[in-house]
């Protein structure tokens, strides 16, 4: 995988840089800090300059979030809501009103998550999706995804500029960072189920 990475960015420079990080975003397992250190190195022994890596990774990101964001607008919450009304629904324990709270948590105070969760790996793509089933407005969803992104994007480029041939030593430490992340995450979201389970148990018996 980062072998052909690294092969189609030499090959096709700013327009493989976009592709790949429009894809990154689609299928967050495409490593973003291999795509973007590699990028900033290349800017020290290619034509390329961090001005344009920068750029064509950011409308790399924002192409891939729409196209997330379009996938959860045709997954929104009317779809969720008769998913749960059968038997799925029954098996979670999850009700109309579950989903009618979440989309409306999303609305108030979800929002601006859409702008951190920039920077944190594998969520940081995922986003795009709850956003477009609450139907947040788009110039609000671009304004976020491109503030976040470009924050993103240019702290990996330049580093990996500064750093040059060690341009993997970052890539390393963003990796690192990447599966502390997921492991967090993947806890918190055990332990919210256990949590929210036993609540939705609690009220049944009650």
């Amino acid at each position: 995988m980062q072998q052909f990475i690294l092969s189609f960015m030499n090959q096709f420079g700013y327009i493989g840089i976009l592709l790949l990080v429009a894809l990154e975003n689609i299928f967050p397992p495409i490593p973003s800090e291999i795509i973007l250190t590699f990028g900033g190195f290349m800017t020290t022994y290619t034509k390329l300059n961090i001005i344009g890596v920068i750029i064509a990774s950011t409308i790399g990101s924002v192409v891939g979030a729409l196209v997330l964001y379009a996938i959860g607008h045709l997954f929104n919450k009317e779809h969720l809501i008769k998913i749960i009304s059968g038997k799925l629904g029954k098996i979670l324990h999850l009700k109309k009103q579950d989903i009618e709270k979440a989309d409306q948590w999303f609305d108030t105070k979800g929002q601006k998550t859409v702008f951190i969760c920039r920077f944190v790996p594998i969520v940081r793509s995922l986003i795009s999706i709850p956003a477009g089933m609450s139907d947040m407005p788009i110039p609000r969803f671009l304004l976020y995804t491109l503030g976040g992104t470009i924050i993103w994007n240019s702290v990996l480029v330049i580093l990996g500029s500064a750093v040059g041939e060690n341009w993997e030593m970052i890539a390393n430490v963003i990796d690192t960072y990447a599966t502390v992340t997921l492991v967090v995450l993947v806890l918190l979201v055990i332990v919210g189920g256990i949590w929210f389970y036993r609540k939705k148990r609690k009220k049944k018996v009650s």
